[in-house]
């Protein structure tokens, strides 16, 4: 049905644009209606000349194709959309004089589908609505598709949906080590699929016995009930979309509930198609923000907001700070931001920052080889990033030097943990450990999370560990291989074993690729006493299987002695052996704590940092040094800014 196509990124992925600029010229749609003939007939002197369909000529350029796809608007019917004369015509559902030009059903009538939703969409904001009240002039919208946590929360917020739908949707792609960086979202086909499965289902689930009452907020007593059925488009508009209902969209959704009721004599029909079809919307699945001076300004911080600190959507008491001004204040904002920190879904929106930033998802897929590790498996996986969440959660919501992350010598381990560190197992699961004097261990870089996701499945990866400190840690960007070049290191053999160091000597002898690995290769090596699950190690244990079919020879081990001295070029005095003395380095560097900021503004602003933003990069930076590195501090800092009070837009 055509409703689940208005879920679209405004002709995103099948258009070939980003989700923030719709545009009709494309190697896809206008090309396809070129293809059908429909240009044949539709010029000012061909046969279809009379009507309201003109396209335009060979020669005409990118910005007049675009105001021609615009002018499609008036074949398009704001209030129902799939009767739109630009979808019947060429279709030939609606009689059409050149015949069926375009196959239902077929890719190309999609476009034109996704197309018509997004003219309707524009259309219905910027038109005068029929009470006669001018809506405001439509305005360039930064969009940012809710990720698939923020859509579980929100489902659950929104309909007392417990089922998590998202999780069985196509997985999300990490951009700068989060999966909500906007400039790159979209909705493919198949996650179009998925979202409208979902709705329908999520949608027939609220309205089983006695669940409506959740989201009607009155008693029905007849199949239409004008009175209960617009408070009900009211109220659940006003939720799913995260601000008030235009006029247009009223209208049109009251338009559909009375269709559907009289067609099924069932006011919770018609409730129900309302539910699934504004589940499918741009405005519930997509934030859409059009900046300071438009109408909703206050809903779009809302917003920002709760999908910032909390995961999800604004509450009531959200919903009525942004209808009375408040946010519109920075006093405001800091009092609204405050309060949500203090409610358990700042926790959880907490750990689902620190699960992207610190890629859990490559620690619970992990591969190992079971003939070398095999004290590994997926329950240890998760005790792994469980650690590191109780970590950080410790030292955000007790106001702790949140540096500290680098250097505690302590953890919360369970009894598995404790066993895979060579510790007594704890008094209780995941309660706090203090860690021996004598221990290496501390913070981030001594813990099993951070030693398993940048490790091969059968040994560690200096390489790829010093990547991830410089990027992850210190927000600096290493430059890709040059093409062609092999990242094969020499093969290991009985007669030749060579450690990580050695082997990765072969980088140094290509000027192309020592300029890179001379940056992240020696702060591997200081943490090569840890192995591929994080196992403390004094030496290199080698093993040599024997081949296939070799069934009278043992395995053999070779050990080898490891040079574990390392050091960050470009940081002075930066020479370390262990992860204890890794983390003072960078827990005292200013770029280090300033990637804390970093990161968290990224996260925060659906878009990496500009230099525009530099002032507000500095003055989050200043507060949360002057704070001791008090992780809330850090929250309040951004969230006031200017930055994330006017928009999330960037140029």
């Amino acid at each position: 049905m055509l409703v689940s196509l208005c879920l679209i990124s405004v002709v995103s992925s099948l258009l070939g644009q980003t989700p923030t600029e719709p545009r009709f010229f494309s190697k896809k749609l206008y090309p396809a209606l070129q293809k059908a003939g429909c240009n044949g007939c539709h010029t000012a002197d061909g046969v279809a000349s009379a009507t309201r369909l003109h396209f335009p000529t060979e020669s005409a350029s990118v910005e007049d194709i675009e105001a021609f796809g615009r002018r499609l608007v008036s074949l398009v019917d704001q209030k129902n959309p799939e009767q739109s004369l630009l979808v019947t015509k060429p279709t030939n559902r609606l009689e059409h004089t050149g015949g069926q030009r375009i196959l239902p059903g077929s890719q190309e009538e999609k476009l034109l589908q996704l197309w018509v939703m997004h003219l309707a969409a524009d259309s219905t904001d910027s038109s005068s609505s029929i009470s006669g009240v001018t809506e405001p002039e439509a305005q360039p919208v930064f969009m940012s598709r809710l990720t698939h946590s923020q859509y579980n929360n929100t489902v659950r917020d929104l309909l007392g949906d417990e089922t998590r739908p998202a999780d069985q949707f196509p997985q999300e792609d990490y951009v700068r080590g989060f999966k909500n960086q906007s400039e790159v979202q979209s909705i493919p086909v198949l996650l179009a699929e998925a979202y409208s499965a979902a709705a329908e289902k999520l949608a027939r689930n609220a309205f089983r016995t006695g669940e409506w009452k959740k989201i009607v907020p009155c008693q029905p007593t007849s199949s239409v009930h004008p009175a209960c059925r617009n408070q009900f488009v009211s109220h659940f508009g006003r939720h799913a979309f995260r601000r008030p209902l235009t006029p247009g969209e009223s209208q049109r959704y009251n338009t559909l509930f009375i269709r559907e009721a009289k067609r099924t004599g069932k006011f919770l029909s018609g409730a129900q198609l309302v539910v699934e079809t504004m589940l499918q919307s741009p405005n519930f699945l997509f934030r859409m923000e059009r900046g300071p001076a438009a109408k909703w300004a206050n809903f779009e911080i809302a917003s920002r907001l709760s999908y910032f600190l909390w995961d999800s959507m604004p509450d009531e008491q959200l919903f009525s700070s942004a209808a009375s001004g408040q946010l519109g204040t920075v006093a405001g904002l800091e009092q609204a931001a405050r309060r949500m920190l203090q409610q358990p879904r700042a926790r959880q929106a907490l750990d689902e920052f620190v699960s992207q930033w610190l890629r859990f998802d490559r620690v619970l897929n992990v591969v190992r080889d079971r003939r070398l590790f095999q004290q590994f498996n997926s329950g240890l996986a998760v005790a792994m990033t469980e650690e590191t969440r109780r970590l950080i959660a410790h030292l955000a919501w007790n106001n702790q030097n949140f540096m500290e992350v680098y250097t505690a010598r302590y953890g919360f381990l369970s009894s598995e943990l404790a066993a895979l560190y060579g510790f007594p197992a704890p008094p209780e699961e995941f309660g706090m450990v203090r860690f021996p004097a004598s221990s290496d261990r501390a913070g981030l870089l001594g813990q099993a999370t951070f030693l398993t996701l940048t490790s091969k499945p059968e040994e560690t990866s200096p390489t790829e560990r010093g990547l991830f400190i410089r990027e992850h840690f210190l927000c600096q960007k290493v430059p890709p291989p040059p093409p062609g070049v092999s990242a094969s290191l020499p093969p290991l053999s009985e007669s030749k074993p060579m450690t990580s160091r050695e082997r990765l000597q072969v980088h140094l002898s290509n000027e192309s690729c020592a300029s890179c690995h001379r940056l992240i290769d020696p702060i591997g090596f200081g943490l090569e006493k840890f192995d591929a699950i994080g196992r403390k190690r004094e030496k290199l244990a080698l093993t040599f299987f024997p081949a296939r079919g070799e069934t009278e020879r043992r395995p053999t081990k070779v050990e080898l002695d490891l040079d574990t001295k390392g050091r960050i070029s470009g940081i002075p005095d930066s020479d370390f052996s262990t992860p204890a003395q890794l983390g003072e380095v960078l827990a005292n560097n200013a770029e280090c704590q300033k990637c804390v900021v970093k990161q968290v503004f990224r996260y925060a602003m659906g878009r990496p940092e500009t230099p525009a933003d530099g002032t507000v990069i500095e003055k989050g930076f200043d507060d949360f040094k002057g704070s001791q590195f008090k992780f809330q501090q850090l929250i309040i800092s951004l969230v006031t800014s200017k930055a994330f009070r006017e928009t999330a837009r960037y140029d």
